[in-house]
Formats: C-alpha cells, structure tokens, sequence
C-alpha cells in the first residue's frame, strides 16, 4: 500500500497520542456522511482533526494551515457530535513539534478573521509560528496585510500535545 505525506505526519502524532498513559484507543472518526481521513476518535470521548505543514515559510517563520469550505464543514460536523472535547493537531514537521488548538479557539480565530473581511471566505489560513525556546502563537492575519494579527496570538506551550487532549 502506498503510504501519503499525511499518514506520515499524522502518524508522528497518532504515536505520541498512543503512548500517553491515559490512552485506551483510537478509530478513524465516522460520522453519518463518511469516515474521515484527517480526523480520528480518542477513547471514545475526544475527536482530534490533523492538518500538517511541511516548513515554515520565509520571511516570518509561519506555519500554514489552510482551511477549506470543506474542511471546515467536517471540522464543524465533528464538533458537533463531540462538543467539549474537539482539538486540531497542527503538526508542525520541521519543527519537529506539535501545536494543538481546541476548537472554540479555531472558532474565535474565524470570526476575528470574519469580521476584518466582512464575509465568509472560501478558504481560511491559520498562521503558527514558534522562536526557539518559545511558544507556540497562532493566529489569523489582517486582510490583506501580512504579518499585521489580528487581537491577540493565541499562545500554547510546546509541551501541551498530547497532554491537552486527556485532562
């Protein structure tokens, strides 16, 4: 069987999900419509949908994580069937680290960026970024103004993954 770049770096933290001690299993996520190939179900109670970037991209050191229609719509529909306990694991491969939003924190993300534009876009990017010795900051980008954020960078710690995802 061929093996894709996404089962590769999905794959990197499937593992670190499955060696956590308060792991029991884990199944790709099905809902009525399909079994998704970017989201899986963590003991039963947890949904994780995973997005990867391959490198940061020069000048600013972002990571980008580009959100479809389509996406979204899935990510949305899994929420809903998993209200408390949705996450985005953005893996971040060069970095070798992986940045893990909860998914009201997309959902802010969003609507900031909705309100600069005053529409629905077909496609949304979330930016991460991570200095060395930092954090993690994810954010969305004025409309046509790079490097300009807008609110406040949502900031998590390099070390939340997989923790976050059991407590």
């Amino acid at each position: 069987m061929h093996i894709d770049d996404d089962h590769l770096y999905h794959g990197a933290a499937l593992t670190q999900i499955a060696e956590h001690q308060a792991f029991t299993a884990i199944n790709a996520f099905k809902d009525a419509t399909k079994i998704s190939r970017s989201a899986f179900r963590v003991n039963d109670d947890i949904a994780v949908y995973f997005k990867y970037a391959t490198k940061s991209k020069p000048p600013y050191g972002e990571f980008v994580f580009t959100f479809s229609t389509e996406n979204l719509d899935e990510v949305h529909r899994i929420a809903d069937l998993v209200p408390n306990k949705t996450y985005l694991s953005l893996v971040c491969v060069s970095a070798r680290h992986i940045c893990c939003l909860q998914y009201h924190q997309l959902v802010m993300l969003l609507k900031r960026r909705k309100k600069d534009v005053g529409y629905d876009e077909d496609q949304y990017t979330i930016l991460v970024t991570l200095d060395e010795g930092k954090s993690f900051r994810a954010y969305v980008n004025k409309s046509g103004k790079k490097k300009t954020v807008l609110g406040k960078p949502i900031v998590i710690p390099r070390n939340k993954f997989p923790n976050q995802l059991f407590e």
